[in-house]
């Protein structure tokens, strides 16, 4: 296998390991409590063990990213085929009928004639009052995506959960039923650490009128997180915590050491092991960065010294094929990189 296939191939696989374990520790309840006591209003001030047992049921977990172009009908098919799996998590009205919207609250939200969207983690919690409950998706990012602006994605996910709550949540015209949402995002590699809730406002231009329902059910919470761990303080509490999950440069013992003593989080089994997994895999990772990173260096001395020589083109990439034992697409690719910088 050419040195950058089995690269490329490492690394995605490294990196899919990544994002899964990612998932499954953000999905466990003492860290999501956690989350919920600094991000949710109603939870704000209270102990995360209590807010922990208000969460109902378990997190679902996503284990595939979001894919575009499915159809209709072969979603429909394939969850259809597997509801019986679903329905064991459900909370609320479980009803199945072919063909039309699935309901029941899972990571994958499908609604007629709208596609497929597939959340990280979804799941609800009961507030203090016992009755009420609220939906909270949890998605992580490892960076902010360049292709499209992050928070239209975070609209369209608070829409959709809103969406489909119709005859699972609420029937009919019965919209005071709705039940609120957050969407909260943690988005790794940022600049600087930064926190923000966006939600709707109302603002009277003409006369003014106390307009019934609630302003209150459509939830944002961006949460950008530093590449280092910050230090111990109450503005960044959060960020620690995350930090301590996420951020480069710590052991498996110093991210499970700061988790317990700090946060009062019981280290189960299942958190230590994520822990583990992710160190390793991120390692691996960065390892395989540091070898794409040589291959470039490497691959931009040839081209400039092929032009020095006057080399063709042709000559130049049979070059790189030889003494980087790669593709000729790759050596296309570094020539397109590296030849009009060295002409």
């Amino acid at each position: 296998m050419h040195t950058e296939v089995h690269n490329a191939v490492t690394a995605a696989d490294q990196g899919t390991q990544y994002d899964e374990s990612a998932k499954r520790l953000l999905g466990q309840k003492s860290i999501l409590a956690q989350i919920l006591v600094r991000t949710v209003d109603e939870f704000k001030g209270m102990n995360p063990r209590y807010v922990e047992t208000l969460i109902e049921g378990e997190p679902y977990i996503s284990r595939i990213p979001l894919e575009p172009g499915l159809t209709n009908q072969e979603v429909m098919k394939a969850e259809a085929e597997t509801i019986g799996k679903a329905k064991q998590n459900t909370v609320g009205k479980e009803k199945l009928k072919f063909g039309e919207r699935i309901i029941g609250l899972n990571t994958e939200n499908q609604e007629h004639a709208e596609g497929l969207v597939r959340f990280d983690i979804v799941f609800y919690v009961r507030m203090k009052d016992g009755l009420s409950q609220i939906i909270i998706n949890v998605e992580a990012q490892k960076d902010e995506p360049q292709r499209y602006g992050i928070l239209n994605r975070a609209v369209f996910y608070v829409s959709r959960l809103i969406s489909s709550q119709k005859e699972r949540d609420f029937e009919n015209t019965e919209y005071d039923d709705i039940k609120r949402v957050y969407s909260i995002w943690v988005c790794m590699n940022m600049e600087e650490n930064s926190l923000s809730h966006i939600h709707l406002v109302k603002d009277d231009l003409v006369g003014y009128h106390d307009w019934r329902g609630k302003l209150d059910l459509f939830n944002i919470v961006m949460i950008g997180l530093a590449k280092k761990l910050p230090e111990q303080g109450e503005q960044y509490e959060l960020h620690r915590l995350l930090g301590a999950l996420f951020a480069e440069g710590l052991t498996a013992g110093e991210r499970l050491n700061i988790i317990k003593e700090e946060y009062d989080i019981p280290i189960e089994q299942t958190i230590e092991q994520e822990v583990d997994v992710m160190c390793n895999l991120s390692q691996g990772i960065k390892e395989a960065g540091i070898a794409e990173g040589r291959s470039e260096g490497r691959a931009e001395e040839i081209i400039e010294t092929g032009y020095e020589f006057g080399l063709s083109e042709q000559d130049i990439l049979e070059r790189l094929q030889k003494k980087l034992s790669i593709s000729l697409q790759k050596a296309q690719e570094y020539l397109l990189m590296f030849g009009k910088r060295t002409v």
